[in-house]
């Protein structure tokens, strides 16, 4: 498994709607191994591919409470069926919007459909935290980040802070 480096705001990819995936294979499980390394390293609890430069609509995450007890989940075309009326609020952060958070209001439940890690098709009702992570990495398959969903103001001062933070950072 290799750590792969995140792409942070602003960045053209992250922007980009991402591409189905034909099947699941060694190239996809690979991927998703490397991107859960990525994930538990930097440390978060999800990543889209695209995070990492992958145009491919796969999500990896792990909600677990206990970290040394890994539960990862991965999802490869994930579509939601579902969303439910009752609107839940969590404070949301990204590893493409480091240090950043706010709090965001989404569906307090909704039903996926997607293939799982040996490309078997799956359905999943989640709720709470797992409905808010699914919801938020299945935004970043549509180039959509957290951020987006705030207020102008917010959203520009939070950019600001992006900019001057990636204008003293040496990426090596």
């Amino acid at each position: 498994m290799t750590i792969r480096p995140i792409l942070t705001e602003p960045n053209k990819l992250l922007r980009q709607v991402s591409k189905p995936v034909d099947g699941v294979g060694v190239e996809e499980q690979t991927l998703m191994n490397d991107m859960l390394e990525t994930m538990y390293a930097a440390p978060g609890i999800g990543l889209a591919a695209i995070q990492i430069g992958v145009p491919k609509r796969i999500i990896v995450m792990d909600i677990s409470a206990d970290k040394t007890k890994k539960e990862p989940r991965y999802f490869v075309n994930p579509v939601i069926k579902n969303k439910n009326i009752i609107k839940a609020k969590y404070e949301e952060g990204c590893l493409s919007v480091p240090n950043q958070f706010a709090e965001i209001e989404r569906p307090n439940s909704c039903e996926v459909e997607y293939l799982d890690y040996d490309g078997k098709k799956q359905l999943l009702k989640a709720d709470g935290l797992l409905a808010t992570c699914i919801q938020h990495e299945m935004d970043h398959l549509e180039g959509i980040l957290f951020i987006d969903y705030l207020s102008k103001l917010k959203k520009s001062m939070i950019l600001k802070k992006l900019s001057k933070s990636n204008s003293t950072r040496i990426i090596v």
